[in-house]
């Protein structure tokens, strides 16, 4: 995979990519780079006047590109059941989910619709309802992808089963390693449920590195020091599109296999082309992976096949 770049994914004829938090960063150069080799890309997020700005954006770079819209909202389960059960009545097999979204390091403790703290139930149970609802058109289709997107702030992060979403303790980052670790944890978890149940699924788990995204000026504020750091010092960061390099590669390589990690390969997994990333030692606690498991469909309510 030495140096792989965007013009290594194969030219796909056909083939339904659904990509979450795609209107901009790292996201969006997935659904750009997919729609130039061919698939068919839903764009997904929650302002639709964004969403209609990003599929202008690719078709002036690719005029046949073939993206659509839709709206969801991955901190309302509501919404989540919505899109899933329209996917459902299309009927169409999804060839690649790619878990894409995220809130990062909120300065004050936030809710999800309903009651989660915010990046807990962002990133991690907003995406394990939707990943759960869309599972019958995934196994419809010869060869399924799942791509969860962690973090390196997983390193840090801890399961904490006592207080999930941080109700008796809000720290930003702590909260934020948490929903990344449970992110990997997930995309680990998927693949050996899919071999136990033979679902047919490839699930994986990438990270950007550190990117040059809106993520942490959204999340933590402009004038947070990351987001300082991230809006006066640009140079450190590098470019979203090669940030989407580690998701591209899991999603598209015909060598990515399932149950791996993929991340940049230079200086500590911050930047550079897609490679083997490392696991923390605390993402391959397979009881605790288990009875996240568990937990989480608890949470979003609803189950596997």
């Amino acid at each position: 995979m030495k140096n792989w770049t965007a013009s290594d994914i194969p030219q796909k004829k056909e083939g339904l990519a659904v990509i979450t938090g795609s209107t901009e960063g790292v996201g969006y150069e997935d659904a750009l780079a997919l729609s130039s080799a061919g698939w068919n890309v839903i764009m997904m997020g929650r302002n639709a006047q964004k969403g209609l700005a990003s599929i202008a954006k690719i078709h002036r770079n690719n005029p046949k590109a073939k993206v659509s819209f839709e709206k969801i909202d991955l901190a309302d389960l509501s919404s989540i059941k919505a899109f899933a059960e329209r996917m459902i009545t299309s009927g169409q097999p999804i060839d690649l989910l790619i878990n894409n979204a995220g809130v990062m390091t909120p300065p004050k403790r936030l809710e999800t619709a309903d009651g989660f703290e915010l990046q807990f139930g962002t990133n991690h149970i907003g995406h394990f309802a939707l990943t759960v609802q869309l599972l019958p058109l995934l196994c419809k289709s010869p060869d399924a992808r799942v791509v969860t997107v962690s973090s390196v702030a997983n390193r840090a992060g801890q399961i904490n089963f006592d207080d999930l979403q941080s109700e008796s303790s809000y720290t930003p980052m702590k909260a934020y390693g948490q929903s990344k670790l449970a992110n990997l944890m997930f995309a680990m978890e998927l693949q050996r449920q899919s071999e136990k149940h033979g679902w047919g699924i490839k699930s994986m788990a990438a990270h950007p590195g550190v990117s040059r995204t809106n993520l942490l000026i959204t999340g933590a504020g402009r004038w947070s020091f990351a987001g300082i750091m991230r809006t006066f010092f640009p140079f450190l960061f590098q470019p979203p599109a090669q940030g989407a390099l580690p998701t591209l590669y899991a999603a598209t390589s015909p060598d990515a296999s399932g149950g791996s990690y993929y991340g940049p390969n230079k200086m500590g997994e911050t930047r550079g082309f897609p490679s083997i990333a490392k696991i923390p030692v605390q993402a391959t606690d397979l009881t605790v992976s288990l009875k996240l498991w568990q937990v989480s469909q608890q949470l979003a309510k609803v189950e596997f096949l």
